[in-house]
């Protein structure tokens, strides 16, 4: 078992390593990476992840187990799934109850159903998020790029207007804010590859305007000033000249942005009615309408968060199962609504739509069998109220994961749980790397692709091991 990191220790490291990062010089392209194997015939070009951050249960959504009602007086060993299953499109294929909308839609893309979450020791949700959106577990010496920081890097934008990595839908005025920002970063590739954040997607438009009542002239000087503090500031100071030009081309494109006429894709006002009112069930829900509007104007990598906050939403300590009821009709019809509506407009043959999670939970199990870590949270023995009856606990050992669009297969399962508790992974488990990689695949992004850090080759996934799971992508 990995020795315990706790909280202060990883928001001192990745501080340290904050600023170990802005020192740093351009990042050098590793000899690999230009001469890599044959060249990868792209079948994507953009990428939306709808991310369920705080674990959502697997056997209470895209695997379902034997369904046990509730009954006071029922031990907690009985419980594996608190709704019954539904049919999908795919034969003897079921989900839990409240999923029926992406049911529906489950011809369209893969279901996974064996992601292996990592053993990283007693668990912290943004650890687990961190390995999960950058491939590298934490701490790290260096600030390590997000996921939609490599795909802006590498294959630059498709719209030189747009932002290319977009993440909509996060706080960081909530629980566990420092650590949240750790991982919603460029790192070492610099700050025009870092994501352009948009916490209410019904503000959008905030996003790319003055506020209401600045004059452009007036913002141009807030900006020049803002611009005298940053190079009096650390970044001034320590920065190199990279990391300063990364900050100024940012700068830049922000300009750009705000005086184009794209800039009316962030704002939702100009839906039309009927389908605005189809997403209009909540803040995730027009995340993804956000994310089908930028996506058609050129966006190339888009997160569409349900944001994480301790105890709350999907990080279902208590009263899991009406929590989860309440979850699932935050997602199911907005999320099988964006994969319809971009495959209406042809979008979806070359945008992969994944659909994700850092962990599952289970009622007994905190961790892996085997390799247990210490309990978070108290599980009776005897369930007596509807407050025990759920998911309640972190585990890593099996969890589902939805893939649409951009080459993935259509109407195919991947990997099989076990039917009985432990319910984990049995057949053909995956873990992030090959996730990440699959993704890089698609997109054309060579698996040696590396740059020089520290004087030594830092790759996409962990010292270029990761390889793609070609069992997910259609032939051809």
């Amino acid at each position: 078992m990995k020795t315990p990191l706790n909280r202060r220790d990883f928001i001192k490291k990745t501080s340290a390593a904050a600023m170990a990062t802005m020192g740093m010089g351009a990042p050098l392209a590793g000899l690999l990476s230009s001469c890599g194997t044959d060249k990868i015939t792209a079948t994507a070009d953009s990428v939306i992840l709808l991310f369920m951050a705080g674990g959502m249960a697997h056997t209470e959504t895209f695997d379902p187990k034997k369904y046990t009602p509730f009954r006071k007086g029922m031990e907690s060993k009985e419980v594996l799934s608190t709704f019954p299953s539904i049919p999908t499109a795919l034969d003897g294929i079921h989900f839990s109850e409240g999923l029926e909308s992406i049911a529906k839609i489950m011809d369209k893309g893969t279901l996974i159903r064996s992601y292996v979450a990592a053993d990283l020791g007693h668990i912290l949700h943004t650890r687990h998020q961190y390995h999960f959106h950058t491939c590298y577990e934490p701490p790290q010496s260096v600030v390590v790029p997000h996921l939609g920081s490599w795909i802006s890097k590498e294959l630059g934008p498709l719209n030189p207007v747009i932002p290319s990595f977009i993440n909509i839908g996060q706080r960081f005025s909530v629980g566990e804010g420092e650590e949240l920002k750790a991982f919603h970063s460029a790192g070492f590739l610099g700050s025009e590859h870092g994501p352009f954040l948009i916490p209410d997607p019904s503000a959008g438009l905030e996003s790319v305007r003055p506020p209401i009542g600045m004059s452009t002239k007036r913002f141009e000087a807030r900006n020049q000033l803002y611009e005298n503090l940053l190079s009096a500031g650390a970044m001034g100071e320590y920065g190199s000249d990279y990391q300063k030009e990364s900050l100024k081309r940012s700068m830049e494109q922000a300009y750009i942005l705000l005086n184009s006429p794209e800039a009316k894709a962030f704002d939702l006002s100009l839906e039309p009615k009927e389908s605005y009112d189809k997403y209009n069930n909540g803040k995730f829900g027009l995340g993804c309408l956000l994310a089908k509007r930028l996506v058609n104007q050129g966006a190339r990598y888009i997160t569409v968060t349900s944001e994480y906050e301790p105890f709350k939403g999907w990080d279902t300590h208590d009263n899991g199962h009406t929590r989860l009821t309440e979850m699932k009709k935050m997602i199911d019809g907005p999320v099988a609504q964006l994969i319809s509506d971009l495959d209406e407009s042809g979008k979806l043959d070359r945008t992969i739509v994944i659909l994700a999670s850092e962990f599952s939970r289970d009622m007994l199990t905190e961790g892996r069998p085997g390799l247990k870590v210490k309990d978070q949270v108290e599980v009776p023995d005897i369930i007596e109220d509807m407050n025990n009856y759920g998911m309640h606990r972190h585990f890593t050992d099996g969890c589902s994961m939805l893939m649409f669009g951009g080459g993935i297969k259509r109407g195919h399962v991947y990997g099989k749980t076990a039917d009985e508790r432990p319910c984990k992974s049995i057949e053909n488990p995956i873990k992030i790397d090959g996730i990440h990689q699959t993704v890089y695949h698609a997109l054309g992004i060579a698996p040696e692709t590396n740059y020089e850090i520290e004087q030594r080759p830092f790759y996409t996934t962990p010292d270029g091991h990761g390889k793609a799971a070609m069992d997910l992508l259609r032939k051809g």
